[in-house]
């Protein structure tokens, strides 16, 4: 972007400090909570992962933008993120997938982003101080006007974030495309799965269907006789932004499906699951940002490499007795994942369809179809 097109920018945080820089995409203010993340690679998916809803998202790499934004490696359908903070833009991508700018990509939408901010400054204090509220805004010269905004933000704890980014009615994910539900094929072959989409991931859905599942998405406050009456051999708790414990709704449907269907958990949906067997959750001081978090397999020993993006997680020492901890993370010992074996019910922290291993963690999606094939096409019909 040319000197005298550079419009100056700013970042305040709750706590008064000012990190300034150059806004490259977008202009006004925009309020959410401040991250960092520390993957190298893959903004589009970190721009269209609705777990980032309401939240400003600073990349510890420094360069952003160099491969453009493609057509194929979106994980939903919109930018979700509030504001998108980087050390370096990029305009000029060398890439032959690429299709638009990552500022054109950010303008489409009505994003901010904002360059030559002191990323690393910017982390640190985050890393100490903890995650907080903020604000980005090309109203760089209105600082107390901005610090008062922020103040008034409500945050994110406490909050039900999930009702923005789920889906408005049953429909059925196809190569691709959400279709209308009355395109319900009768059975084949495969699996029916029901997806309680919180915010769901399209990999997610990509890796469902690539184990031959029929994939139905459900607006994640449905009863579990909603989700039954689609006669599903199994059910997916999607992953999904803010605080797992205002989400009553979602947690009695998990409830009441435990031990009538096999359920598998993802993020938010770990959660979900953890609370619905009467768990605690508490925020995270920093979160878990990134495609490099170390995670050990307890049931095997071995170490994964995963993807995970959660502000939130399950306190270990409030679970029930009969479930297992299958993973704990690395580096701070927080538990990663979770068995209910007598249930027919397990679920991960991480993200296991983002490959970031890239292999390390796809065994989880088998062993979902290895739990619903005793009962395939005949789950609804066991229930109790």
């Amino acid at each position: 972007m040319a000197a005298s097109n550079r419009r100056p920018a700013v970042v305040v945080l709750e706590d008064g400090s000012v990190f300034r820089g150059h806004a490259f995409a977008g202009q006004g203010d925009a309020c959410g909570e401040v991250v960092f993340n520390t993957a190298m690679t893959g903004y589009q998916e970190v721009l269209t992962d609705p777990s980032y809803r309401e939240q400003i998202l600073v990349m510890t790499y420094p360069l952003m933008g160099s491969y453009g934004i493609n057509d194929e490696d979106a994980e939903s359908s919109v930018i979700h993120l509030q504001g998108f903070v980087v050390r370096e833009y990029q305009s000029r991508p060398s890439n032959y997938r690429s299709r638009k700018s990552l500022k054109d990509y950010l303008e489409e939408f009505g994003k901010i982003g904002i360059e030559g901010v002191d990323t690393r400054a910017l982390t640190r204090k985050i890393r100490t101080a903890g995650a907080m509220r903020g604000i980005v805004s090309t109203r760089h010269d209105k600082v107390p006007e901005l610090l008062e905004k922020v103040r008034n933000y409500p945050g994110l704890v406490g909050r039900d974030i999930v009702s923005s980014v789920t889906c408005p009615c049953p429909c059925v994910w196809n190569d691709g495309k959400m279709l209308p539900i009355e395109t319900l094929r009768p059975r084949g072959g495969g699996f029916r799965v029901v997806v309680l989409d919180c915010g769901a991931k399209y990999n997610i859905l990509r890796s469902l269907q690539r184990l031959n599942c029929q994939v139905i998405l459900m607006p994640s406050r449905s009863r579990a006789e909603e989700i039954l009456a689609y006669e599903p051999d199994g059910v997916m708790l999607s992953n999904g932004p803010g605080d797992p414990a205002p989400l009553e709704r979602e947690v009695q449907a998990v409830r009441d499906l435990l031990g009538r269907v096999p359920v598998f958990g993802i993020c938010l949906g770990h959660q979900i699951l953890a609370l619905a067997l009467g768990a605690r959750t508490e925020k995270l001081k920093f979160g878990h940002h990134g495609v490099n978090q170390p995670v050990r397999n307890l049931l095997t020993g071995r170490v994964e490499i995963t993807s995970q993006n959660h502000g939130f997680h399950v306190i270990a020492e409030t679970l029930p007795p009969g479930a297992q901890v299958t993973h704990v993370n690395l580096n701070d010992g927080t538990l990663e994942g979770i068995s209910y074996p007598s249930l027919r019910a397990f679920s991960v922290q991480y993200h296991p369809e983002a490959s970031p291993g890239p292999h390390d963690a796809g065994y989880l999606f088998d062993e979902f179809s290895s739990m619903m094939r005793p009962g395939i096409g005949n789950a609804a019909g066991s229930m109790p």
